[in-house]
C-alpha cells in the first residue's frame, strides 16, 4: 500500500520560508517523479512542482519560480519541498503526489495517482 506523507506546514508571516517534506513507502521511491500541488480555498488544486526520479531536473510552475525549490533523497525516501518569500497568496493545502507511471515525468495533474493527506500552510500578512 503505498502511502505519502507530509508534514511542515504551519503558519509564517509574509517574506518568511517553511519547508515542507513528504515521506514515501510502499514505492520503489527512486522510480517516481515526486510532484507538489496546492489547493487555495476555492480554488482547483494547481501544480507547483516536480523533480524527476534521479532528482537530475525539476520544474515549477511561473507563480513560484525562483522563490521555491524541491529536492529529494532517495536513500529515505524523501521529497521536500522548500519555499521562501512567502506571500498570502501561498496559502493553501499542500500535496505531494506520484505519478501512476514510473520513470515519467509529468505535471499533469491527472496523471498522478498517489497523493498524501495533505499539509496546511498559512502566510499571514
Amino acid at each position: 500500500q503505498v502511502q505519502l506523507v507530509e508534514s511542515g506546514g504551519g503558519l509564517v508571516q509574509a517574506g518568511g520560508s517553511l519547508t515542507l517534506s513528504c515521506a514515501s513507502s510502499g514505492l520503489t521511491f527512486s522510480d517516481y517523479t515526486m510532484g507538489w500541488f496546492r489547493q487555495a480555498p476555492g480554488k482547483e488544486r494547481e501544480f507547483v512542482g516536480a523533480i524527476t526520479w534521479t532528482g537530475s531536473s525539476t520544474y515549477y510552475a511561473d507563480s513560484v519560480k525562483g522563490r521555491f525549490t524541491i529536492s529529494r533523497d532517495n536513500a529515505k525516501n524523501t521529497v521536500n519541498l522548500q519555499m521562501t518569500s512567502l506571500t498570502s497568496d501561498d496559502t493553501a493545502i499542500y500535496y505531494c503526489a506520484a505519478p501512476g507511471d514510473v520513470l515519467t515525468f509529468t505535471i499533469g495533474t491527472s496523471q498522478y495517482r498517489y497523493w498524501g493527506q495533505g499539509t496546511q500552510v498559512t502566510v499571514s500578512s
